[in-house]
């Protein structure tokens, strides 16, 4: 929106012309998202509060979680918003990325919202029915993946590429729309799934969208795509204001949810942040390379599938408890521990996600 002006203001000043960079509405986008976050929070946190809407424990989880009951949960609302409104004003509005982006991240939100109200409403913790919840992620999944497929304008928009390899891209033709599609709503369900200490998921959240910023920029850029001999994807620059975006309302975030947390995230920002992050390393072609950067996000998942076929195959837990990082809380480490760990973690899978540019 702000572009739009800044191009006509050019005519008069040109010091406007400043606005019309990616680098700098990048910064003003994670500024804005940053504010927007840290000045709005304590204002749902006391709304959330007045309307009784807090966590609920489970009963079956680690005992020290009882303390958390009652704390102020669906904040992730706060997260949407922020991005949206920083994106909208920050983005060009022309691109097609900046409203597939923006349509999957609000349709995401919506279904954790419903799954988080449903939570309040009826008292306990199952939300909506999961296959009800798989249906409307599928329906939300199948449409960004589609309306990215149909909108293609050259080959490499619908390949696979496959990291540290510079010649090897596998054309998808239709199976794009498929393979996105598990994308999107893996990386969704992914997050919501790490979401369960203090802080736990939001800063890896934050790590991985800084890093697809990176895959963005030198994407969307053809000198430096052709240098690092990685497909030019025209447009995909615009995407870096998005995940500036994520960052900053990310950061604002965690101002709130850093130990001991004022407030949670819930389903509402879970889901949305996770199939934000899928979204974008489908638009950038780096769906693979997203695997290793939130390598944090595929444990838990990993370790929640492992857990349940082996205990229905053989009646045993592999893990204490699941997902993840409730097995180590069982073990006796204290939540910050766990949450730290894990964050190291990803600035190291991340920092291996960023070498792929060069070691092709």
């Amino acid at each position: 929106m702000l572009l739009f002006l800044s191009e006509y203001l050019m005519h008069f000043y040109s010091g406007f012309n400043a606005f019309t960079y990616i680098s700098t509405r990048a910064i003003m986008g994670v500024l804005t998202a940053l504010l927007l976050s840290l000045i709005l929070g304590p204002w749902m946190i006391r709304r959330l509060t007045v309307h009784q809407i807090g966590q609920r424990v489970r009963e079956d989880g680690p005992q020290t979680h009882y303390s958390k009951a009652g704390t102020p949960t669906m904040g992730g609302a706060l997260i949407v918003v922020a991005i949206a409104l920083s994106t909208l004003l920050w983005a060009d509005l022309r691109n097609r990325y900046i409203w597939v982006l923006l349509m999957t991240t609000l349709a995401f939100g919506a279904i954790g919202m419903l799954d988080d109200y449903r939570k309040q409403q009826y008292g306990n913790s199952r939300g909506l029915r999961a296959k009800t919840k798989y249906f409307l992620e599928s329906l939300v999944g199948v449409a960004a993946a589609s309306a990215l497929y149909f909108t293609a304008t050259q080959p490499a928009d619908t390949a696979l590429i496959v990291p540290f390899f510079k010649h090897i891209s596998i054309q998808l033709g239709l199976l794009y729309i498929l393979f996105s599609y598990f994308v999107v709503v893996g990386a969704s369900n992914a997050v919501n799934l790490t979401d369960g200490l203090d802080g736990l998921a939001i800063v890896p959240t934050v790590l991985v969208a800084g890093a697809l910023a990176v895959f963005a920029y030198v994407t969307g850029h053809y000198e430096f795509a052709n240098y690092l001999a990685i497909p030019y994807i025209a447009g995909a620059g615009e995407t870096v204001i998005f995940c500036g975006a994520i960052v900053g309302a990310g950061l604002g975030f965690l101002w709130f949810n850093a130990y001991p947390a004022q407030v949670f995230m819930g389903d509402v920002g879970a889901l949305a942040l996770g199939a934000a992050l899928g979204c974008v390393a489908v638009i950038v072609r780096e769906e693979l390379v997203l695997l290793i950067m939130g390598g944090v996000f595929v444990m838990e998942t990993v370790s929640v599938m492992v857990q349940v076929i082996s205990y229905k195959l053989t009646g045993r837990r592999v893990f204490r408890m699941a997902p993840l990082h409730h097995h180590f809380e069982l073990k006796g480490w204290p939540e910050p521990r766990v949450s730290v760990r894990f964050w190291i973690i990803t600035v190291i899978l991340v920092l291996v996600a960023l070498a792929t540019l060069k070691f092709r």
